[in-house]
């Protein structure tokens, strides 16, 4: 496809998302041995009512030697009007966000939508498609090197499929969703996608070291200011910061902070290719640390009480038993970690912001009475055909 035609068909699908309010997107990327994934391919699909089938089908190459103008699908995928279909989308949005330098709203994304559904919350797409649609989709081409080109028609070909039925799997997973009350559940979920970023930063790079909160004062300045090093360089690079430095190798350096090639080899892990290349940058960068400008030590994760265990055990059998009955996986819900948290917060007056079911639908469907379990108000027993019953605690 020429770039003229390119850009025709782009401004084309984005005019019709526009005018009926819907758009599937999806896209193919390259992101092993790279700094950031590489944009590949994007499949665009968008109501069409004059054409045959009812929906108009492009797929549009970022790497060609003229590439098309994303502007105005860009534009379409900020519009607040207009639905975006998406499947397991978040790489898809963050990559989209960066690439194209915008934000993408209004999503529904199928893949969490399916999870309300009682089909799992990791559902793939030629499953959901099959299952939702009864189509077989040609498979084979998911794990191709999206980079090289030219593209092979099979490739491309697989490509469009996914647009192409995209647009229908996400209106016949709504129709199921509002069938049984829960298509403002799907579409809260669904937010956190729009919010989906592959953004690297040397100080959350540094947050998730691992020990890190062992280190004294010197070590965490000196930990800070390679991930800062590290960073520039894997940008330079486009591979992985791990490629320069593995994490628990980076907090060894901090640790014992070498001043010689001697000290470098004494670290076990170093890639050979960073200390024969770059050792003395490594040596100069540990050197000039001002030790003064040490960062605090990252939080700590939310800590397990002993005395809290059986109480989350309960909690743990009252999740599951509401999450079967609504069809819903169980960790969509709550994360065992999330429930500890739950249980603490409420026993203990923590802090519980990092709870996500003590707020929106997940509140709604076990939530509160989570809470209620907690503060001795419900109670739970074995019901005579076997079945969690759950029944006011006795003076309530």
């Amino acid at each position: 496809m020429s770039a003229a035609a390119a850009d025709a068909a782009a401004q084309e699908v984005a005019e019709l998302a526009v005018a009926h309010g819907r758009l599937a997107i999806d896209t193919e990327f390259v992101s092993e041995r790279r700094y950031q994934a590489l944009l590949c391919l994007v499949q665009v699909a968008a109501p069409d009512p004059d054409r045959e089938g009812g929906v108009r089908t492009e797929v549009l190459d970022p790497l060609a030697d003229d590439p098309f103008e994303p502007a105005p699908l860009a534009d379409a995928l900020a519009d607040p009007a207009v639905e975006v279909v998406v499947h397991a989308g978040r790489q898809d949005v963050a990559i989209l966000r960066r690439t194209w330098e915008t934000d993408v709203t209004r999503i529904f994304d199928t893949q969490v939508a399916a999870g309300f559904l009682g089909m799992g919350n990791q559902e793939g797409y030629e499953t959901l498609v099959r299952r939702v649609l009864g189509v077989q989709l040609r498979g084979g081409e998911g794990f191709t090197r999206w980079d090289k080109r030219p593209l092979t028609d099979r490739q491309l070909g697989y490509a469009a499929d996914d647009a192409r039925c995209l647009l229908a799997l996400g209106a016949a997973v709504e129709r199921e969703l509002d069938a049984v009350g829960r298509l403002d559940w799907a579409r809260e979920e669904c937010r956190a996608v729009e919010a989906s970023n592959d953004v690297r930063s040397p100080q959350q790079a540094y947050d998730r070291l691992p020990n890190v909160r062992q280190l004294n004062e010197p070590g965490r300045a000196t930990a800070l200011a390679l991930c800062e090093w590290r960073d520039a360089e894997a940008r330079v690079l486009d591979r992985p910061p791990s490629y320069l430095i593995p994490d628990q190798v980076l907090v060894q350096l901090a640790r014992r902070r070498p001043t010689d090639k001697g000290g470098l080899e004494q670290i076990r892990g170093l890639p050979q290719q960073t200390l024969h290349r770059r050792g003395r940058d490594l040596i100069a960068v540990i050197e000039a640390v001002d030790e003064s400008t040490a960062p605090p030590r990252p939080p700590a994760g939310p800590q397990r009480n002993p005395v809290d265990q059986p109480v989350v055990s309960l909690a743990q059998g009252l999740l599951r038993h509401r999450a079967r009955e609504a069809g819903i996986a169980t960790e969509l819900i709550a994360t065992q970690s999330e429930l500890t948290g739950l249980v603490a917060s409420v026993l203990h007056d923590d802090e519980a912001e990092h709870v996500r079911a003590l707020s929106g639908w997940r509140y709604e469907l076990v939530g509160s009475e989570l809470c209620d379990l907690v503060r001795g108000r419900i109670s739970l027993s074995v019901a005579s055909d076997g079945t969690l019953a759950v029944a006011p605690a006795d003076g309530d």
